[in-house]
């Protein structure tokens, strides 16, 4: 049995929707507002678990994060040029 009560004022739009909803389903309003709560709440608790094994795999990522090393160290800065080089050399097959 339920015994707590909340309540919040919500626009006349807002409430003729849910009871709207409520009725195409066969449920009362309350039945309605608890099972979008629980899955409002549920989803909520699986993007915090999603942000903390995104948080993990960037973590386990940032020891791998840096430059590489390499012959030219200018070929960020030329890579326009690059590009267009072997673009011409294709073209010229």
């Amino acid at each position: 049995m339920k015994s707590d009560v909340y309540s919040w004022r919500l626009s006349h739009g807002l409430k003729s929707a849910l009871e709207h909803e409520a009725q195409a389903l066969g449920i009362s309003v309350a039945a309605l507002l608890d099972r979008i709560s629980a899955e409002w709440l549920a989803n909520r608790r699986a993007e915090a678990t999603d942000e903390e094994h995104l948080a993990r795999i960037r973590a386990s990522a940032a020891c791998a994060i840096g430059s590489i090393e390499g012959q030219a160290s200018n070929r960020s800065e030329r890579a326009r040029e690059l590009v267009r080089e072997r673009l011409r050399a294709r073209a010229a097959k």
